[in-house]
């Protein structure tokens, strides 16, 4: 099997998706073949993964996803060199409740599937008590190996030495060391970092990364390091699509939907019709269902606001055929949205939701929901995991409920969806349909 790595870390913000992104550019330049993957539930990190590697990035979920299908979204993927998996949160962060497989964290991913965690140390204010820190995820848990470190956020040559004395101490080999440089960091707003389509600088943002990891990295014993992948009973979860004609609503303001559910429509035999409700396009006639998935429609309500014939064409849709929405684009089926500044737009009117951003909340956690009634692809009292992630607040919502909803801990949540007529929306992004 092919050989892999976990690119993980104690926790956010310490410099993984840096080494990543500069390792996938690095490498490929070197001309081998690297596939990626995400660890966790994170929307955005996979499609800049695809940039720099040229190969589509998916997410294995320990808590909504079960070890088999973990198994064969790794086995699914294309003959490759090299595995690159990039960890979310800290290593070992995942919720108290296990779900389908695991807690949701990375550290379940890299023990399933048996490939050595690099460490990404954030070493900025600290010399030798940075090896206390790495020793300690050495010991968390007999069954992830932790293959070595790299120091972040490096001071000056005396720092970086101070440093490898301590790892040189508890045995941890270090790969390199990575010098402060503002200068690569990605643009971020309110939900992570801006997405890989919206930065038209992205290609030189990605050779400036790759050469920077490639000059301060020793790739070649990053190479030595990966582990062949374990071998696991491999079981693709059964996916009916929510149609077989999709029109899927693409573009800057609807563009988080998981890959493997896109993959997984596709095997199912169903054809993806994209079109832009931002070019005030309407969904494809052809089409049996439509799908507006999450994104960043607060950003752009103006422009949705006045697409008159997308929310002509959606109307009509509707009346006929299933509509359904994730997070943004429930919001967009909704009333009305307030964005940040305070001013209302107007929705499509599917739904009576009304959300603001004015006065923002962030909600984040993954969700249970068992159906109340049939959506696109899964039928009444059908059990979904998902994850969600937003700030906005519900001023109204005055439609049924779609589903009963509660965090990983089995807390109900007021974000029960929606439904009226054909249309049905959900703050959280499906993942995967609980067996």
């Amino acid at each position: 099997m092919t050989p892999g790595l976990l690119i993980s870390a104690p926790a956010s913000g310490t410099g993984k998706t840096t080494l990543m992104l500069g390792l996938l550019t690095a490498l490929r330049a070197r001309g081998l073949a690297v596939q990626p993957f995400k660890s966790g539930p994170d929307y955005i990190d996979p499609a800049f993964h695809t940039a720099a590697s040229g190969r589509p990035s998916v997410n294995l979920d320990s808590w909504a996803m079960p070890a088999a299908q973990i198994a064969a979204q790794v086995a699914g993927a294309e003959a490759a060199d090299l595995i690159l998996a990039e960890g979310s949160m800290g290593l070992f962060d995942g919720v108290a409740q296990p779900g389908a497989f695991g807690t949701g964290a990375s550290a379940d991913v890299a023990a399933m599937m048996g490939w050595p965690v690099v460490l990404v140390l954030d070493v900025s204010g600290q010399a030798q008590s940075a090896a206390a820190v790495a020793l300690g995820f050495a010991r968390m848990r007999p069954d992830v190996t932790i293959a070595g470190v790299v120091l972040n956020r490096v001071a000056s040559p005396r720092h970086e030495a101070l440093v490898r004395v301590g790892m040189q101490a508890v045995g941890l080999p270090v790969f390199g060391a990575l010098p402060r440089r503002k200068a690569i960091e990605l643009p971020e707003r309110h939900l992570g970092l801006v997405q890989a389509q919206e930065n038209p600088d992205l290609p030189r943002m990605l050779a400036d990364v790759g050469d920077f990891i490639a000059e301060h990295l020793d790739l070649d014993a990053m190479i030595a390091a990966a582990r062949g992948t374990a071998q696991h009973p491999a079981a693709a979860t059964p996916t009916t699509p929510p149609g077989q004609r999709i029109a899927l609503a693409r573009d800057a303001a609807f563009s988080f939907v998981y890959p493997h559910l896109l993959a997984a429509w596709r095997a199912a035999g169903a054809t993806v019709l994209p079109f832009s409700p931002l070019a005030d396009e309407a969904p494809d006639h052809s089409a049996d269902t439509c799908w507006l998935p999450g994104g960043y429609p607060e950003l752009h309500a103006g422009r949705l606001a006045a697409a008159e014939a997308f929310r002509t064409g959606l109307t009509r849709f509707a009346e006929t055929r299933p509509v359904h929405g994730e997070c943004g684009g429930y919001m967009a089926m909704g009333a009305g949205l307030v964005d940040a500044s305070g001013t209302r737009h107007r929705m499509a009117g599917l739904l009576g939701l009304e959300t603001s951003f004015h006065a923002r909340k962030m909600h984040l956690g993954y969700r249970h929901a068992t159906l109340a009634a049939p959506m696109p692809g899964h039928a009444q009292g059908a059990r979904l995991r998902g994850h969600e992630f937003h700030y906005a607040t519900i001023t109204a919502q005055p439609d049924a409920a779609l589903a009963h909803v509660t965090d990983a801990n089995g807390t109900p949540v007021p974000e029960t969806g929606s439904r009226r007529g054909h249309a049905t929306g959900t703050f959280f992004h499906l993942i995967a349909e609980a067996t």
